[in-house]
């Protein structure tokens, strides 16, 4: 936790100097380093192709960071909340609280713990908001710092009171993902997430792309490709869960089956088979038809 703090404070700082486009993918380092972690202090399996897909999420991000944007500082939380208050804007933010309200009402409690898609990309969505939040206060606690006080403005709370909210939604849905599944896999599938939506929504907000020549705008598309498709790969090699035991002994057809518990162990055989003498059994029903 208390790396997390350092790490969101510095967040924090970088948002205030840099347009999101060219912060967020510098985080492609916290793939590589959860996942080697995960693999030598949680044991969980590392294999070839999730370190591909590691590899292709680095690269995408080195592509968007190469053609990223120039910072445009606004000069007033004032100038921040006409940005805000767009209509392309209000757009995106209405969409975002339509699909959260969806995933967290209908999908989460049918598919949470089978899909992790459910969990981070509630965590991801919001979490657009809250760094579009974050860099507008960062950005009034820097121009108050500089003799240009925004503490009165209404706006600034607002900011404020939302970045607060979508934080805490966001790390109680990261939570739940990491504890449903494996580190190795939550970390980069919502880091490459996390990274495509606040981009998006920071081009619509501070119009990150306005300006931008063709070239350019095409190589972070094929970042956004490149990482999304590191996306794929991780999601595609995770270990299914193991099977429970109930799973083990479906029956196929109408039986009496015996199950033998000795030294530890369990054997099933059929109604038809003889236990031996030897062995402890409980009788038990499959169905009957």
């Amino acid at each position: 936790m208390s790396t997390m703090i350092v790490g969101e404070f510095s967040n924090f700082v970088a948002y205030v100097y840099a347009p999101a486009i060219l912060v967020t993918p510098l985080g492609a380092i916290s793939i590589i380093v959860s996942a080697v972690l995960a693999h030598f202090f949680l044991k969980e399996k590392l294999e070839k192709m999730d370190v591909l897909g590691c590899v292709l999420c680095v690269v995408g991000s080195t592509m968007i960071v190469l053609h990223a944007p120039g910072e445009r500082t606004p000069s007033s939380v004032d100038e921040i909340w006409e940005l805000a208050t767009q209509p392309t804007f209000l757009l995106y933010t209405a969409s975002v609280i339509a699909i959260v309200l969806f995933l967290v009402l209908y999908c989460e409690p049918r598919y949470g713990q089978t899909n992790i898609l459910i969990y981070i990309g509630i965590c991801s969505i919001i979490g657009s908001l809250t760094v579009m939040s974050i860099k507008a206060i960062g950005i009034a606690i820097k121009l108050t710092m500089e003799g240009l006080s925004q503490v009165a403005h209404f706006q600034t709370w607002v900011f404020v009171m939302v970045a607060i909210s979508c934080i805490i939604v966001q790390l109680n849905y990261l939570n739940k993902a990491l504890d449903t599944f494996d580190t190795a896999v939550v970390s980069p599938i919502h880091y490459a997430m996390f990274t495509s939506f606040t981009i998006f929504a920071s081009a619509i907000m501070f119009k990150d792309w306005s300006g931008q020549s063709a070239s350019s705008i095409a190589s972070e598309l094929c970042g956004f490709v490149t990482i999304l498709s590191g996306t794929m790969v991780l999601h595609a090699t995770r270990s299914p869960d193991p099977a429970s035991v109930s799973e083990m002994y479906l029956p196929v057809s109408p039986q009496v089956s015996w199950y033998f518990q000795a030294n530890g162990d369990t054997w099933k055989r059929k109604s038809e088979e003889i236990p031996s003498p030897d062995f402890d059994a409980i009788l038990k029903q499959d169905h009957f038809t």
